[in-house]
């Protein structure tokens, strides 16, 4: 033994351990590591309590019908300590009927004059495996109640947990008072495990949460992925389910919502801000690092995460939605407030009427990002082009578009610069007062360039400036580019063999010299190269005279 202690004071441990004191009550009362006063107690030949047992009582005197928070005797020298672990009592006295704080109403059957204690034990067991999984005593007895029928009171099961893991003091927290319908806090957590159906593989979840300020009425949703519009269509949604929105959306710093933290001027994300404009919503970032301004949905987070969901899988993300309303519709809703004393539901009825009206029309959501307009006065936009205004050239600007309509917004004002109907692919729409004048000094110089390349190769690039103006300025730039691909000679011969066949045209261009470098075209060839290109540029005529007009 490591420590060896007086000899008064190993008389004060063993009497002590005699009289069914635990170690960790010796400890506290002698000053004796439990470590030391264990070994000297089994050296006296004195039984340890085991680990979560609840000491010896008393023995139980004899009564007719019992009902206890956490002891009472049973027949035939039995006692039940705690709820639901069972030790021998070797003077109790016989007692005709005994109900325990925990165990629902059952009879149980007596067998050779002992009541069988399987029930109980297998209530204790699952406990222990929920609490091992991390779940706390409110989750554990909303299962029993759903799933196992379990018809005792939460404070039961509350008494038992806390003597397993014993009880944790609540922290101080500041009270933030809204009024009704001002205010709303949205926050991200993490959700639980769900089948993915591309994978089929379990990953996590995202857990948004939406909890109104003043009746604590909250909206949880799940999803897999997060993104700017996935979290503006969350906002939307539970509007929706709310039946009105709030105006104020208290949020954190995260990028789907903010994209520059600031507790002054934050920059907000285009989307989310327009979203939430759409619905008289205005966003208020908490500031950096501070989440105790957002504590009501951080406390429905967690709330979420440690009740219905901890420790939970779930085969597809619509079971776990539904099991996630149900739980919000049978507890969470019904439950008593632990501040207010009163009914989440019973709040929110008062508050729904305070809660703005929705609009008719859901948002329509757009994509949106910065581009740069090019030396055709155009921005591209899925691969067509958009004119901007005249002064624009070589500078950015912010574009929004959806499946309608293309919008050009200056990144400093947010003023919007032109807005376009959208177009097929390749297509261009500039407006006409935005087509310049006269010739633009760097459109000279790449006509310039094209005759310096070739004169078949300036031929052409004059006709598709001709016929396409100022859009017609990538088609040359691509011509000069096949120039340098494969040659000015053959790029030149190729124009040629275009103007012979009148298609002055790039794409014609390009075919003809990606097929003659395949292989040196011998007299048998030339022929089917011709009929195919000529079949090719009818296509490219039709192409030019069914084209729809810019507006």
């Amino acid at each position: 033994m490591g420590n060896v202690l007086e000899k008064a004071k190993q008389e004060q441990v063993i009497a002590l351990g005699r009289l069914g004191w635990s170690l960790r009550r010796i400890e506290a009362a002698t000053g004796v590591r439990r470590e030391t006063a264990g070994g000297y107690l089994r050296s006296a030949g004195i039984a340890l309590r085991t680990p979560g047992g609840w000491g010896r009582r008393p023995p139980a005197i004899a009564a007719t019908s019992v009902t206890t928070g956490s002891d009472s005797s049973n027949p035939a020298n039995e006692v039940i300590t705690g709820f639901f672990g069972s030790t021998p009592a070797e003077n109790s006295k016989p007692a005709n009927e005994v109900i325990t704080g925990f165990l629902p109403e059952v009879t149980l059957p007596k067998q050779g004059g002992k009541r069988p204690s399987g029930a109980s034990e297998s209530f204790r067991e699952m406990i222990e495996l929920e609490l091992s999984r991390g779940r706390n005593a409110m989750g554990i007895y909303q299962d029993l109640v759903d799933g196992h029928g379990f018809t005792s009171g939460y404070q039961s099961v509350q008494r038992f947990v806390r003597k397993l893991r014993g009880a944790v003091s609540p922290e101080a927290r500041v009270i933030i008072e809204t009024k009704l319908g001002e205010e709303c806090q949205v926050d991200y957590g993490t959700g639980p495990m769900v089948r993915d159906p591309d994978s089929g593989k379990y990953r996590g979840t995202r857990l948004f949460v939406l909890t109104l300020g003043c009746s604590r009425k909250s909206v949880r949703l799940l999803v897999f992925r997060s993104s700017a519009r996935v979290w503006a269509e969350l906002h939307e949604k539970a509007f929706r389910r709310l039946g009105g929105s709030p105006r104020i959306a208290v949020l954190d710093n995260l990028r789907e919502g903010v994209l520059s933290p600031d507790i002054y001027d934050p920059g907000l994300n285009p989307l989310y801000r327009d979203v939430l404009a759409h619905y008289g919503v205005t966003a208020l970032p908490c500031k950096v690092r501070d989440p105790d301004r957002k504590g009501k949905v951080e406390s429905g987070v967690a709330h979420a995460q440690k009740t219905p969901l901890k420790g939970k899988k779930f085969e597809s993300l619509e079971e776990a939605q539904a099991y996630l309303d149900h739980w919000e519709e049978c507890w969470a809703d019904k439950r008593i407030h632990g501040r207010t004393k009163r009914q989440v539901a019973a709040m929110f009825a008062e508050e729904k009427p305070y809660l703005q009206t929705l609009p008719l029309e859901p948002f329509r959501y757009y994509q949106y990002g910065e581009r740069t307009v090019h030396l055709d006065g155009c921005v591209e936009v899925e691969a067509a082009y958009y004119g901007a205004p005249p002064g624009w050239i070589g500078r950015k600007v912010n574009v929004q578009w959806d499946s309608m309509y293309v919008r050009l917004i200056d990144p400093r004002t947010g003023q919007l610069l032109r807005e376009h109907l959208g177009q097929k692919r390749g297509g261009h729409r500039i407006r006409d007062e935005d087509r310049p004048k006269r010739t633009p000094q760097h459109t000279h110089q790449l006509l310039a360039r094209a005759h310096k390349a070739g004169a078949n190769i300036g031929a052409v690039c004059d006709a598709i400036h001709q016929r396409q103006a100022e859009a017609g300025l990538r088609r040359i730039m691509g011509m000069l580019s096949l120039a340098k691909k494969y040659g000015s000679a053959a790029c030149d011969q190729a124009c040629a063999a275009a103007l012979e066949l009148g298609v002055s045209e790039y794409q014609f261009v390009r075919r003809y010299l990606e097929r003659s470098q395949q292989a040196p075209l011998s007299l048998r060839q030339i022929d089917p190269l011709i009929r195919e290109l000529t079949q090719y540029r009818d296509l490219i005529q039709q192409r030019i005279q069914f084209e729809e007009p810019n507006p």
